[in-house]
């Protein structure tokens, strides 16, 4: 096979029999590309099955000497090792796994929530920054979704226009194409039914809720811009990004008492311990407020 066969094959493996995310499906099929162009050709699926730990490592050695960090690599392992195991079961060798080598360690740092105020605040000023009226309305509807109702951002530009009207829930696809339920409070509902009313586009069945300035889907790059000049405006700290707000989300719920298992269901985790992060930021926020307000601290 070609290599654009064997990349359209695993394209397509991903995208369609995997649903993985756009984000996803560009990295794995670069990562795939760089491991084929550094193969002599002709390659096949029995070729690239037959590949062992050495080559993994030789290809991560390369892409070191490029400068990629820790995280990085192991993404990159994370790919590589995706990418034989489908050449596995394409060559009709399932059963034999693919090459284990264990990837670079890396250190989590904590997410850095920001305050309920800020996070409002925020949603208000790309309103008001917006290049035109229902741009501004666009991007404050897509932040107070990731704060309101702890979306990821592509959980949200990824909800269809068929979401309209919107009720007191809503059922979000999220990552591995798991189905939840997220509760709509009032001003995320006012946000969005106030960007549908303004959208110049027609919103069909099917087609995305958000859309660009020209009509397209919207692009992540849009709001984490708006969310860059609003918080220089702001004051806020770089740490301030969309993301964030879903950080927020769930660090505020858990201050108020939301139990792991409810905050589970409510972000879409797979398992608790992705969860239980947050217990460590709440506690590091509390340590925070202790610190700025003790007068012995």
């Amino acid at each position: 096979m070609s290599t654009p066969d064997l990349l359209e094959a695993w394209h397509n493996h991903l995208a369609l029999a995997r649903r993985r995310s756009p984000h996803t499906v560009r990295a794995y099929g670069a990562t795939a590309a760089r491991l084929l162009a550094a193969l002599p050709e002709p390659q096949s699926w029995t070729s690239l099955a037959a590949l062992d730990v050495a080559d993994v490592r030789t290809q991560l050695a390369a892409r070191r000497a490029e400068g990629i960090g820790n995280v990085s690599a192991a993404r990159e392992l994370s790919a590589l090792k995706a990418f034989l195991a489908f050449a596995r079961t394409q060559a009709g060798n399932a059963a034999s796994p693919p090459p284990r080598l264990r990837g670079p360690r890396i250190k989590k740092g904590l997410p850095r929530p920001i305050t309920p105020d800020d996070a409002v605040n925020l949603a208000a000023m790309v309103a008001d920054e917006g290049a035109e009226p229902w741009i501004g309305a666009r991007d404050r509807a897509v932040l107070l979704l990731l704060y309101g109702a702890g979306l990821r951002i592509a959980e949200a530009l990824a909800l269809p226009a068929s979401v309209l009207p919107l009720g007191d829930a809503l059922t979000v696809t999220g990552k591995g194409s798991r189905q939840r339920v997220v509760p709509i409070l009032p001003i995320v509902k006012a946000a969005v039914e106030d960007y549908a009313a303004h959208v110049p586009w027609p919103l069909k069945r099917g087609e995305p809720l958000f859309r660009g300035a020209k009509g397209g889907p919207l692009a992540q790059g849009m709001i984490q811009r708006a969310v860059a000049r609003a918080r220089t405006v702001l004051g806020l700290p770089p740490t301030a990004t969309p993301h964030a707000l879903r950080h927020s989300f769930a660090t505020h719920l858990l201050g108020a008492g939301a139990d792991l298992r409810s905050l589970q269901e409510l972000l879409g985790h797979a398992s608790l311990s992705s969860t239980q992060i947050y217990t460590k930021v709440d506690a590091a926020t509390l340590l925070d407020v202790y610190r700025n307000a003790h007068p012995r601290a």
